[in-house]
């Protein structure tokens, strides 16, 4: 009977040793595929920080364009109101220029004809509404060919 409990010991031993073998060669396998994971992982960190950088470079271009263009739209800005008083005033001035002229044509117009005792009886046809821009325009043409005829207008 020793010899069946020492051969019993040592096949128990044996079949253990066998379960631990098998155990370690699925442990080695795990580690290869744990290594193989840190290799990609690694890759995958390394883009990740080259994407960073450039994104990082990317945010600072940026910020110089959105500094240079607030810089530029500024002095656009500036410039445009200063542009649109001018215009402002020179309308203003236009049109106290259009009033004047209004003023001169209206001035201008030829007063009703005094009709003779002998033509009262003959019933006359009024006279044509002249509309104020054509006096307008009129009087300013008129104006202009006098200033040629006196030698000022180029």
């Amino acid at each position: 009977m020793s010899h069946v409990l020492g051969l019993a010991i040592e096949s128990l031993v044996a079949v253990l040793l066998m379960l631990t073998i098998v155990y370690c060669v699925m442990l080695n396998k795990r580690l290869t595929r744990l290594k193989a994971d840190e290799h990609s992982l690694k890759a995958v960190i390394g883009e990740l920080i080259t994407a960073t950088e450039i994104a990082e470079r990317a945010i600072g271009g940026l910020k110089l364009a959105v500094r240079d263009v607030n810089e530029n739209l500024g002095s656009q800005l500036a410039a445009a109101t200063q542009m649109s008083a001018l215009l402002k005033d020179q309308l203003a001035e236009g049109d106290h220029v259009v009033r004047r002229l209004s003023k001169i044509a209206l001035a201008a117009r030829p007063s009703e004809p005094v009709q003779a005792p002998a033509q009262a009886a003959a019933p006359v046809a009024p006279a044509p509404r002249v509309s104020a821009a054509h006096a307008v325009a009129a009087a300013a043409e008129a104006f202009t060919e006098r200033r040629r005829a006196g030698g000022l207008a180029a």
